[in-house]
């Protein structure tokens, strides 16, 4: 029997086993190397587009927060202005709601007023024909001439003798006018437009006309009276006629007050009582009958007949003895003033005229 060769783990080559093991490793690292430098290729690529979008998105945002704070300080800087005009909206609100609550106070004391009025005109529209043809008959009776008296003026009648003078002016708001209508307009005009007031230059320019044929060696007193009364004069004395600088300075001051108010004839009737010495001659320049008496009144329309009952009581508390001459502005829609200061002229034996628009 042949003998066995015996086997040893030598038998290969061992070069061509470690050739064969070291050409597998070296395929298989080539296969991994270039399989993962294709993967980092790919990755490197990848990243550096993602990197370049972003980089490109962050421009673009900065860009557009830019814009974004710019409209935000545009936005901000308009709601400021719109406050600003808001607070500025609202003052002006306030303002004319205040100059509009001041309209309304005034209109509906204008109304007031109108209403007041119309009330006194419904109980006198009867009689304004009866008056102007009153007026025209006293007129004709007070302009007349009389000769024979050089204390008498020429065409007047009135007398103007006398020790102690006085000259009375109703200095209230009808006598801003010769119509109710036209004195409640007047009433709410300027000073200026109230002192302009040809009717109230006509009495003032009868004042002076009066302290101008006043005897040399008389005394004058001159008041103006509506609801309450006041002597031009300093200290409420008499002055000598022949101080004309101290009467032409007194008239100069009369000349820059307005009328207003209304017509209380008791203050002037107790002025008159208490005056030392007493007035021997009294002229009295009016327009109607008073709207007000030393009572307070009950209501705040003033009728027709409670005018002639204040002016009977203070015609009644008239010092006897004492002729009151009656120059009239005669006012629309007063019938009965006429006829009751005429009848006081008379009982008086004073003077009454209704003068023409162009006198004195």
């Amino acid at each position: 029997m042949a003998k066995r060769r015996q086997f040893t783990v030598f038998s290969l080559s061992f070069l061509d086993v470690m050739s064969c093991g070291f050409g597998a490793v070296i395929l298989i690292f080539l296969i991994l190397n270039h399989e993962t430098e294709a993967d980092v290729q790919w990755i490197k690529k990848d990243l550096l587009s993602e990197a370049r979008r972003l980089d490109y998105e962050i421009d673009v945002g900065k860009r557009d927060l830019a814009t974004v704070q710019n409209e935000l300080e545009d936005t901000l800087k308009q709601v400021d202005d719109e406050r600003k005009r808001r607070l500025a909206i609202l003052e002006d609100a306030e303002r004319k709601e205040a100059e509009l609550d001041a309209l309304k106070a005034l209109t509906e004391a204008r109304v007031s007023d109108i209403v007041e009025l119309q009330s006194d005109i419904d109980t006198r529209e009867d009689e304004v024909k009866r008056l102007q043809e009153l007026e025209r008959q006293q007129e004709a009776r007070a302009i007349i001439e009389v000769e024979g008296e050089g204390d008498r003026q020429y065409l007047t009648g009135l007398y103007m003798g006398g020790e102690h003078i006085l000259i009375a002016l109703d200095a209230s708001a009808s006598m801003l006018a010769e119509s109710i209508v036209n004195v409640l307009r007047r009433r709410h005009m300027s000073y200026e437009r109230k002192l302009a007031s040809p009717k109230w230059q006509r009495a003032l320019a009868t004042v002076s006309w009066l302290t101008a044929q006043i005897p040399v060696e008389s005394h004058v007193q001159i008041v103006t009276f509506n609801t309450a009364l006041e002597s031009i004069f300093e200290n409420k004395d008499w002055v000598a006629a022949n101080e004309s600088d101290r009467i032409d300075a007194a008239i100069g001051g009369l000349s820059e007050t307005t009328p207003e108010n209304g017509t209380n004839l008791s203050i002037l009737v107790d002025h008159i009582a208490t005056m030392d010495p007493p007035p021997d001659n009294v002229f009295l320049i009016i327009d109607s009958l008073p709207t007000q008496s030393s009572r307070s009144p009950r209501k705040a329309v003033v009728t027709g007949p409670k005018r002639f009952e204040y002016f009977r009581e203070a015609v009644e508390a008239l010092p006897r003895g004492i002729p009151i001459n009656i120059i009239m502005f005669p006012m629309e829609g007063d019938p009965q003033a006429a006829a009751a200061y005429w009848n006081l002229a008379r009982i008086t034996a004073g003077t009454y005229m209704s003068p023409s628009r162009d006198w004195p």
